[in-house]
């Protein structure tokens, strides 16, 4: 880079672009996909780049071959494959502690080089819950390590997380404007990352393998497990026991004429979890539904507690099931956990806004953030991303509920595998799709479209179900985000924070300038979204290189596995915040674990890499 570059009036813009998305993704004053699609249309306006290029995302490389890794995950779950591995870790690991963590560890680990790592941690958090429950190791001990090594796993392939996923568009994008004799940077295959990936894992399985025990001994943390049968956990935990008992209400009851919400605003109510009028009987009803002379209520309580508030509300009490026996039979129903996960549309919304009885016949007993638990007027609360719910309703509902992809059960319920017969036909599409992307020379979008489109015309799933699998707002995200770095290249911006950064950096060795890279993108990943640090990173981390005569493969990967390495704040990635709530983990848990963890994982990176591209 002999010629100097001046910053124009386009490099300012797009500087004050990104700038501009830094801050609005790290506030969140604007939701993300909405800032995504205002710096879209702010490019499009002042042509920062060609109005023809300006869309490629949402039909791009990056976007389609995360449609296709999603609904291939989710054909995968529906087939029950994921309860089949949670057996599969009892039987081998007998019981023994140490050895069910460290298969957890390597089952979701190695899984997360095929799987997407926020849904695989969903998936798996009911399978580690039956673990736990049948093994009476606690939670705690369980899911931040296993997060943690999803996190590591997802470096094996090119297909399992977002920052990955793009780094051929945006190297596809640099090589657009590369300097006049650079050689043009060639795209990643499907499995070329994986001689750097598994060495990640390695270490983290290492680390968790030797530090668990002495992380979290069994002393420090008496913690419970969370299956939906142990009425002790739920009374623990949050508050919520007793035992379900019946009011009828009389003639002179003052309840008379009140609706449910209006009962339970009453002064010792207990929760009411179902009402039977006349004869029709339901579970969670709705709050607007009205109490007559007659009606029974099914209520969850102290026995002390129920009995005063009968004497003062007239009605009859009793302990013996009538009405509500098969409702509340434990293979039917019953208190389950489930996280809010962080591109739920719950998020800011009251519980009470939800209608959560009526849409889906399920109550709301409590809502947990951090070491607050919300019992009193729980449809005031407002709920953010890592909220746990405590839920009670029939398995069929919560089952429905579910599918909603708002939240993730924590706990393991009775719930029927839905297509066990599509198991193999599952496999071998999925296989198809990765030897595709592996033995051929065709598009990484292309080949996981196979498999895709296999599993829907085999009925894995339905093409309904597929688009539930879909998370449209990471997709959106993506695709918005895209021409940004783009524009980036496009304008020279990129190339001019390289010429800036080299008068500080130009006297440093290759590996320090790769080591301050890394750090810069982790920092970044921490604050604002892996897709929008790697956006922002990648582009600047080619020029870098360029002007350093390093190679510039190298310089990109480097940045876009550090973004994806976010160990360190719960909210710094989905993975992190939906087992935060569950596991009972403090931010200073995700601090002592994940630092020294961190420091490795870069450590290993920078070998790795620069071992893997010395040829180059």
């Amino acid at each position: 880079m002999e010629m100097s570059l001046i910053l124009t009036t386009d490099m300012a813009l797009v500087l004050g672009l990104l700038v501009f998305t830094v801050i609005m993704l790290v506030l969140e004053w604007v939701r993300g996909d909405l800032v995504a699609l205002l710096v879209l249309v702010v490019i499009g306006v002042t042509r920062l780049m060609p109005v023809e290029q300006l869309f490629d995302g949402f039909a791009g490389n990056a976007v389609m071959s995360l449609i296709a890794v999603m609904i291939m995950g989710a054909g995968l779950d529906r087939t029950g494959m994921l309860g089949k591995a949670a057996n599969f870790i009892l039987k081998i690991a007998g019981g023994v502690e140490a050895r069910v963590s460290n298969l957890i560890n390597a089952m979701v680990g190695s899984m997360s080089g095929i799987m997407q790592s926020q849904a695989l941690a969903a998936l798996f958090m009911p399978v580690v819950s039956r673990i736990s429950s049948r093994t009476g190791i606690p939670l705690k001990r369980l899911l931040l390590p296993m997060a943690f090594c999803i996190l590591a796993g997802t470096n094996i392939t090119m297909i399992s997380n977002s920052p990955l996923i793009l780094l051929n568009d945006l190297v596809a994008s640099a090589n657009r404007n590369l300097p006049p004799g650079a050689q043009s940077i060639e795209p990643f295959s499907l499995f070329a990352i994986t001689p750097i990936g598994i060495p990640l894992l390695l270490v983290g399985l290492a680390y968790f393998a030797y530090l668990t025990p002495r992380l979290w001994p069994s002393e420090e943390e008496k913690q419970k497990v969370t299956p939906g049968r142990t009425e002790t956990y739920f009374a623990e935990m949050y508050g919520i026991d007793g035992e379900v008992m019946e009011l009828t209400v009389t003639a002179e009851s003052p309840m008379v004429g009140m609706s449910i919400v209006e009962a339970e605003r009453l002064h010792g109510a207990p929760l009411i979890l179902a009402l039977k009028t006349g004869n029709e009987a339901r579970l969670a009803p709705p709050g607007d539904q009205m109490i007559w002379v007659g009606s029974v209520l099914g209520v969850l309580g102290k026995r002390e507690d129920i009995s005063a508030f009968a004497n003062n509300q007239l009605c009859r009490m009793q302990s013996r099931l009538r009405n509500f026996g098969d409702m509340f039979n434990p293979t039917r129903a019953g208190i389950a956990e489930a996280v809010v996960v962080p591109n739920s549309r719950w998020v800011k919304q009251l519980v009470g806004d939800l209608r959560m009885r009526k849409r889906f016949g399920i109550s709301v007993l409590a809502v947990t953030r951090g070491e607050q638990v919300f019992r009193e007027d729980v449809r005031e609360v407002s709920l953010r991303p890592g909220d746990t719910l405590i839920i009670h309703g029939l398995w069929r509902d919560l089952t429905l509920a579910a599918e909603t992809r708002d939240f993730v059960v924590v706990t393991d319920f009775p719930q029927e595998e839905q297509r066990p017969s599509k198991i193999w036909h599952a496999a071998i599409f999925f296989a198809l799709a990765m030897g595709l992307g592996l033995f051929t020379d065709l598009k990484l979008a292309v080949a996981m479209l196979v498999g895709a489109v296999g599993m829907l015309l085999a009925g894995v799933l339905s093409m309904d179900e597929a688009y539930h699998a879909i998370n449209w707002k990471t997709i959106f995200i993506l695709a918005c985000l895209i021409p940004l770095g783009g524009a980036m290249d496009s304008t020279g911006t990129a190339a001019w924070i390289a010429q800036e950064a080299m008068v500080y950096l130009g006297g440093l060795p290759q590996w320090m300038i790769q080591a301050f890279l890394a750090i810069l993108a982790l920092g970044f990943s921490q604050v604002i979204s892996n897709v929008g640090a790697a956006v922002m990173m990648v582009p600047m981390a080619i020029n870098i290189a360029l002007a350093s005569g390093g190679n510039p493969a190298a310089y990109a990967l480097i940045v876009a596995i550090s973004t994806s390495n976010t160990f360190l704040l719960p909210s710094a990635n989905p993975v992190l915040l939906v087992v935060a709530g569950p596991g009972g983990y403090k931010t200073r848990d995700f601090l002592r674990v994940g630092l020294p963890l961190t420091v490795l994982i870069l450590v290993t990176t920078l070998i790795s890499v620069n071992l893997v591209f010395s040829r180059g």
